[in-house]
């Protein structure tokens, strides 16, 4: 049944061509998910909708249809997001290509719409990355059924310790039997920053950043990130 969505906050995620004069635009919206629209006349030089389409920008969306994708029938720019630039702009394709591999369509998360909307805020501010990408790895994982267990031993029930070593065992959570089949060693600090959302220390940026690699990686099913060999070939260069 065709149906009728107006006045959505929006983020583009992804643009693609369909026919000469058209575009397929994948964004996620606050309260119906990751929706794939139809922006007819999108590529035609005077189309209305063409400087609208931008990522990393808040957008209000109209569509319709009841179809797998619908039509894009309205398009407004809010405003208010300096534009993404060097390094923080390849980390909003990061951002962006963690929705668009691991979301489901049209499965609404408000709570990861908004950990979304605040990484970007705080990119284009200026804010260091760490604590950004953390804590949308985080919610987005959570949003998915994944949460993490970051403050007690899940073998014995007893809290981390800061002094403590511990493997993190994916789909359960850390265990003292270090070297373990698992991800790496990672020590008791790190996890209690991670809970607390601080990654003031070097040694937590660091051993965080490889533990939420090894999870995404195989919550993604081994599907690799276009965004991150991107970002390791610059980094080279």
């Amino acid at each position: 049944m065709s149906k009728r969505v107006d006045g959505q906050s929006a983020y583009v995620l992804h643009l693609h061509p369909y026919s000469e004069t058209s575009l397929v635009v994948d964004v996620f919206t606050r309260d119906h998910g990751r929706v794939p629209l139809l922006a007819r006349g999108a590529r035609r030089p005077r189309s209305a909708m063409r400087g609208m389409l931008m990522s990393f920008q808040p957008l209000e969306l109209g569509w319709f249809g009841g179809g797998e994708v619908k039509t894009l029938a309205k398009a407004e720019w809010l405003g208010g997001m300096p534009l993404l630039g060097g390094r923080c702009l390849l980390l909003g394709y990061y951002l962006n290509e963690l929705l668009l591999k691991m979301l489901p369509r049209e499965d609404a998360h408000t709570a990861l719409f908004d950990a979304y909307a605040a990484a970007l805020r705080a990119l284009a501010a200026g804010a260091a990355d760490a604590p950004e990408l953390r804590r949308f790895e985080k919610t987005l994982l959570k949003e998915l059924g994944y949460g993490l267990t970051l403050d007690v031993e899940v073998e014995t029930g007893r809290p981390v310790v800061p002094e403590g070593e511990y493997t993190y065992l994916i789909e359960r959570g850390p265990v003292t039997r270090v070297g373990a089949d698992g991800t790496a060693a990672v020590c008791g600090k790190t996890l209690l920053d991670m809970a607390a959302d601080d990654y003031s220390d070097p040694r937590t940026r660091v051993e965080s950043r490889q533990l939420m690699r090894q999870l995404i990686a195989h919550h993604m099913g081994g599907k690799p990130l276009q965004s991150r060999r991107v970002f390791m070939e610059l980094q080279e260069l």
